[in-house]
Parts: structure tokens; C-alpha cells; sequence
């Protein structure tokens, strides 16, 4: 993109020049002057916020609610992993005995024949939840959940044995040569093994939450009623300040455990962290996924940025922040861009020899919509007013 000529070209140019002495004159075009002090750079246009979301949770994909283009505002939901409907259902097992020790705490606040009329009224509420918690309990087939829990403990522990075999069988050949036939069957048979043991572990996860979580929240319930018939027992006897401190202590730890609930279930969600457009989806409903595995990116497009990478130390002395910008993309010829430096590193790299120094650009509104995410562009800053 920068011209930059050596002696060695001028030199050849001054040779055809005299060469051609002798010719018959001929009309030429001028070449477009640049003024001097104006400085070219190559850069490359990118949005000026994206962000690369990945599950902080193992799973496998449940849903995918966005596709590539989707307008997102910040906080919607992106996608969700299979183990999100298990967390979520101990979010609102935490919320309902938050609920309940709230109602708890403040009624212990007021007088006691309201307090113990609302105190009998919470009672009343978890004896409900307690009542469809049951329900629930009630309604699962124990007896095809264990087997299947059976079925699943021992393909585990088949699957552990094939992997511990193919571990011992890829230590064996560990020290050939890895492009040999031997390495790379050991190899991949190992890889193989350790795909379906880890599958194992999670199928035996997923029977064992059909059992433990109906059975979670029902002991949650019936705790949760315990506690607010002890608390409108106690109320026979008015409120005092034993009351109000383990009212305190079980609203507090209520608080702690919708927390430590809400943080469970981030990890098997995403959301859009701001206004934006999903730039790509990564992975596929039913696919298993790790913390770090970039599931979905989401770019602000409202904003655009060029960065270059190319200013020498000869170069960058002769810009500063606020400059105005020229820009041409590479692709598109006839769209002309502006903008403004934004920042010039104070830091530089080494590249072919020369010192050089980042700058990021501002670009103006509003831009062309074909301009494209990592597109090639060339700058122009023009010469700083003395």
C-alpha cells in the first residue's frame, strides 16, 4: 500500500528517461501530487466493540437461540447448555426459600397478631410448594430411573477399563515416531476411548439428576414448611430478639444461596453482554462443550475502528491524536472514508527491521454498508497544520 521508492529505482527510472531522449514527444498524464509531510499507512477496519462468549460450564448444547445476523440487545439470552434446566430449577428452589425467610424476617418486625396472620399465610404457601414438590416425587418411575442409573454405572466402568487399555497400549509405542502407523493408531484410539468415556460420565450425570433433583426440591420444600410452621409457632409466644437473629441468619444465608444459584446457572448460559449483531455461532445443538469453547460472537457495528500497524518511527512523529483521516478500502475503490486518530500506541514492535508503532482510527458515520469486519484500507493522514 506505501510507495516507497529505493535509489536503486530512481536510478533505473533517470536511465529510461534519457533513453527515451530521442523519442518523438507524447502527451503523458501527471501523476496526483501528495503533499508533503502526507503519510500513508495500511490498516484494517474492525467494530469497535466484539467479544467472543464461551459456556464457563461442561454440557451438551441444548438450545441456539440466535443466528448469524440477529440484532441482540444487551442481558438476551443466546444459548443455553442441557445442565440449565437443573440449575435453574435450584435457583428457584433458592428464590422460593428467600422468599419464605423475607417474609419471615419482616413479619417478625411488626405486630404480633399480623405477623402471626402472615406468618400462618406462608405456612399455607409452602405447604403448597411442598404439596407439588411431592407430586413430583411421587410421579417419577424409580424403578426405570435406577436402572437406567445401573445401565449407565456400567458402561462407565467399561468405558474406564477401554480407556485405562488404551493408554497402557499408547505408552507402549509413546516413544516412535509420531507420523509412524503405529503411534497414530495408539493415538487415535486412545482419543476415541477417552470421547466415550467422558460421554459415559455425562450420561450417568444426566440419569442421576432425573432422581436428584425432584428429590432435592422436595426436601427443600419440606424444610422450607418445617421452618414456617416453626416460625408461626413461635409467634404464639410474640417476637423477641432471639426470633429476629435466627430470622437474620436464615434471610442471610437464603441471600448467599440465590447467589451461589445465580452464579451456577451463568455457567450454562449465554447472554450479550451489549447492543449488538451476532457476527458467528460456533457450535451446534447437541454438541458437547468445555469451559473456554467459543460458543457465540457478537459485534457492535454502530461503531468502527481501523488499526494500522505499519508506522515507522520516521513516520509516526509526524501524527497526533485528532488527526483527520482519508480511507480507501482495498475491495471497495470508490468508497471513501474518514476519521480521526483515536490513540498511537506508546509502544512498539519490530517488523522487517523497522520500528513500528500502532494507531487506531476513528472512523466517521455513517459507513457503507459492505465494509466488512477485518477489511484492508488504506490511510492518509495529512500533513499536521504548523
Amino acid at each position: 500500500m506505501k510507495m516507497k521508492f529505493s535509489m536503486f529505482a530512481l536510478l533505473i527510472l533517470g536511465l529510461a528517461v534519457s533513453a527515451c531522449g530521442n523519442q518523438p514527444a507524447s502527451t503523458t498524464a501527471t501523476p496526483t501530487s501528495v503533499p508533503a509531510g502526507t503519510v500513508i499507512a495500511e490498516g484494517h477496519i474492525r467494530p469497535s466493540q466484539s467479544v467472543n462468549l464461551a459456556f464457563q460450564g461442561s454440557g451438551s448444547v441444548a438450545e441456539i437461540m440466535v443466528k448469524i445476523g440477529d440484532q441482540v440487545k444487551k442481558g438476551d439470552v443466546l444459548a443455553k447448555l442441557d445442565s440449565y434446566d437443573s440449575a435453574n430449577a435450584q435457583l428457584t428452589s433458592a428464590q422460593l426459600e428467600l422468599v419464605s425467610a423475607q417474609q419471615a424476617f419482616d413479619l417478625l418486625n411488626r405486630d404480633a397478631s399480623g405477623s402471626r396472620a402472615q406468618l400462618w399465610e406462608a405456612y399455607m404457601n409452602a405447604q403448597v410448594v411442598r404439596e407439588n414438590a411431592q407430586k413430583k416425587w411421587d410421579g417419577l418411575n424409580l424403578h426405570d430411573i435406577e436402572t437406567h442409573i445401573s445401565d449407565a454405572q456400567i458402561t462407565l466402568a467399561t468405558r474406564k477399563s477401554e480407556l485405562a487399555d488404551a493408554q497402557a497400549n499408547f505408552d507402549q509405542v509413546k516413544n516412535l515416531d509420531p507420523n509412524s502407523g503405529r503411534y497414530k493408531d495408539a493415538q487415535d484410539r486412545l482419543r476415541n476411548k477417552q470421547k466415550a468415556y467422558d460421554e459415559a460420565v455425562t450420561n450417568l450425570e444426566s440419569d442421576m439428576r432425573l432422581r436428584d433433583d425432584p428429590q432435592a426440591a422436595l426436601n427443600a420444600a419440606l424444610s422450607a414448611e418445617a421452618e414456617a410452621k416453626y416460625q408461626y409457632d413461635l409467634t404464639a409466644k410474640g417476637p423477641n430478639t432471639d426470633q429476629l437473629a435466627v430470622a437474620q441468619a436464615r434471610l442471610d444465608n437464603a441471600r448467599a444461596q440465590v447467589a451461589a444459584a445465580q452464579d451456577a446457572l451463568n455457567n450454562f448460559e449465554l447472554k450479550a453482554p451489549f447492543d449488538g449483531v451476532v457476527a458467528d455461532v460456533s457450535v451446534d445443538a447437541g454438541q458437547q462443550v468445555g469451559p473456554g469453547t467459543v460458543a457465540v460472537s457478537v459485534t457492535d457495528p454502530s461503531q468502527w475502528i481501523v488499526e494500522t500497524n505499519d508506522l515507522t518511527e520516521l513516520e509516526v512523529v509526524k501524527l497526533a491524536e485528532d488527526q483527520k483521516v482519508s480511507m480507501v478500502p482495498d475491495a471497495l475503490p470508490d468508497v471513501k472514508l474518514t476519521g480521526t486518530i483515536q490513540t498511537i500506541s506508546g509502544a512498539f514492535t519490530k517488523q522487517g527491521g523497522d520500528i513500528v508503532y500502532n494507531v487506531r482510527i476513528a472512523v466517521d458515520n455513517p459507513v457503507d454498508p459492505r465494509i466488512r469486519w477485518g477489511m484492508t484500507v488504506e490511510a492518509t493522514f495529512a500533513p499536521l497544520q504548523k
